[in-house]
């Protein structure tokens, strides 16, 4: 076996960790500086050394750039709309005020899909506080319930830009990506929201008031857009990707002219681009029509979510660029010779790997997202197949996504969010948030590991 793929492997993680957490430098110049470093140590022509990374960031980009800036902009129309704000109110109301933890962590994993997490948070801390106002009781399971949801749906669900990176290296289709995300971040969320309650009776916390911030404040009830109109530019795109996904599983059983004209029309209507396009316009359309912005109040906002957006796509397409310069390293062939051909390889034991793997980036760097990027592109590189798994890859990104929960502390943004919006010491944060987020991510291993034997999809 040769060990210089994996030394270069080595010095490509340690230049990530060392100058996200040692120098604290921005996500994307170290992901992109460590290409570089793998790019300059794998073979290959020289003159293309610097060049061939640059193609592997554009094809990354062109994979996953238009989703995610379409997205970032329906989360903030979602959110100054009031969209957001009448989903959670309707499922209090649905549910009841006595299943108000239910609601929190429903509101929080439908929300945290198109929104980012840190700012579905701040949406909803405010009713966990209100609750807590009424009920003098139940702080601690009012806030976590909120983490219960969004953060698994923040890890496992497209176009959430972790999930969405995941399908584009490991080449899964999205719609698959959806529904199996969405399936086991559903047991998680149930199973998070049982450790909410044990949580919530060991730690006895009331309500502190915040130091130096008002209250955030919510919409009037009658402002708020309907329901069905509120929910329309999150499911209509998972009914729009996921109907090409299952048109193109039936037509590749029963092929035939008449399944082609479907695929015709699946195939527009379905991708994700288009989709999200859509969701978009509708989005637009709702912040004009119940906020009463005007062109240019709508064209500045718009700007204002493509900005926070581009820095998700510049990390994320970097990222990219890592996993396919490993690639580039060799680090596919000598994986395979240091554990066998890759067909004797047990497909249980490569989701433990990726799932340490990527709670050690979670834990050593601290965002998500990041050590989702880049161990899906490490994988990736190692040339793993869902017929040498012997189940759908998709469940690898399963594995992950779960991962990239745990090893959850202060190095990371949503810690604080967590701790500075809800009032918490730091030693209450990680008696709640981070035993909450470690327990969804094993959750989600067990899980992945079970549907994969259960439902292989091969």
């Amino acid at each position: 076996m040769d060990p210089y793929p994996i030394f270069v492997l080595c010095v490509g993680i340690a230049t990530v960790v060392g100058m996200i957490l040692l120098l604290k430098i921005n996500a994307f110049i170290a992901l992109i500086s460590a290409a570089f470093v793998v790019s300059l140590l794998a073979p290959g022509p020289v003159e293309t050394k610097i060049s061939r990374v640059a193609e592997a960031f554009g094809a990354s980009a062109g994979g996953i750039g238009i989703v995610i800036a379409l997205a970032a902009v329906i989360g903030k129309c979602l959110m100054d709309s009031g969209a957001a704000d009448r989903i959670v109110r309707s499922f209090v109301k649905l549910l009841g005020e006595e299943r108000a933890p239910l609601a929190l962590m429903s509101s929080g994993y439908v929300l945290s899909v198109p929104v980012f997490f840190d700012t579905v948070f701040y949406l909803l801390v405010p009713l966990a506080r209100s609750l807590w106002q009424n009920k003098r009781k139940n702080y601690v399971l009012y806030t976590t319930a909120i983490v219960a949801g969004g953060a698994v749906t923040h890890s496992m669900v497209p176009p959430t830009p972790g999930p969405l990176a995941m399908a584009n290296n490991l080449g899964i289709d999205l719609g698959v990506m959806i529904v199996a995300g969405a399936s086991i971040g559903g047991c998680m969320s149930a199973v998070g929201l049982a450790v909410c309650w044990l949580l919530n009776r060991w730690y006895d916390i009331p309500m502190r008031p915040y130091s130096g911030a008002e209250e955030i404040k919510q919409l009037e009830e009658s402002s708020l857009p309907p329901l069905s109109v509120a929910l329309l530019p999150v499911v209509l795109p998972v009914i729009l990707i996921a109907s090409n996904t299952i048109a193109r599983a039936i037509a590749g059983k029963e092929p035939g002219p008449n399944w082609e004209s479907v695929l015709g029309v699946t195939g527009i209507l379905g991708n994700p681009n288009f989709a999200l396009l859509v969701s978009t316009a509708i989005s637009l359309w709702m912040l004009a029509k119940y906020r009463g912005e005007n062109l240019w109040q709508l064209s500045q906002g718009v700007e204002t979510a493509l900005m926070s957006g581009g820095v998700v796509i510049l990390i994320t397409a970097a990222g990219g660029a890592f996993g396919k310069m490993l690639a580039s390293a060799g680090i596919e062939s000598t994986i395979k010779q240091s554990l066998g051909e890759a067909a004797t390889v047990t497909g249980l034991s490569v989701l433990l790997v990726s799932f340490g793997v990527a709670a050690l980036m979670k834990f050593a760097q601290g965002s998500g997202t990041v050590s989702m990027v880049t161990t899906s592109g490490m994988f990736a590189a190692m040339g793993f197949t869902s017929e040498s798994l012997g189940f759908h890859m998709v469940y690898l990104a399963c594995a992950i996504g779960s991962g990239s929960l745990v090893g959850d502390w202060m190095n990371n943004s949503g810690f604080w969010v967590f701790s500075k919006m809800s009032v918490l010491t730091t030693e209450e944060t990680l008696r709640t948030w981070s035993v909450l987020t470690a327990c969804l991510g094993f959750v989600g291993l067990l899980v992945t590991m079970v549907a994969s034997q259960v439902l292989p999809f091969v």
